[in-house]
């Protein structure tokens, strides 16, 4: 049976696949992350999280580097099997 756990995307382990849900940001950050590919719905993979820092993430075939404090305001739901 798959659990479904949301988060941000920041708490997201490395090599973990998850979902985007939503965005805890203003319109101005919102919209840059609309059109980097970040869409409710997208499928997001953790590339690299080292938990502190900037991480990388591929969402729709494109690697992405996004800022911890950026990353934290993108609300995720996970598979956990």
């Amino acid at each position: 049976m798959i659990n479904m756990h949301r988060t941000s995307l920041a708490e997201l382990p490395a090599n973990e696949h998850a979902i985007i849900l939503s965005f805890a940001n203003g319109r101005p950050e919102t919209n840059r992350l609309v059109s980097l590919g970040f869409t409710p719905g997208a499928n997001v993979d953790m590339t690299q999280n080292y938990g502190h820092g900037p991480l990388i993430v591929t969402v729709r075939g494109t690697r992405i580097a996004l800022g911890r404090g950026e990353a934290a305001k993108i609300f995720v739901e996970q598979s956990q099997e």
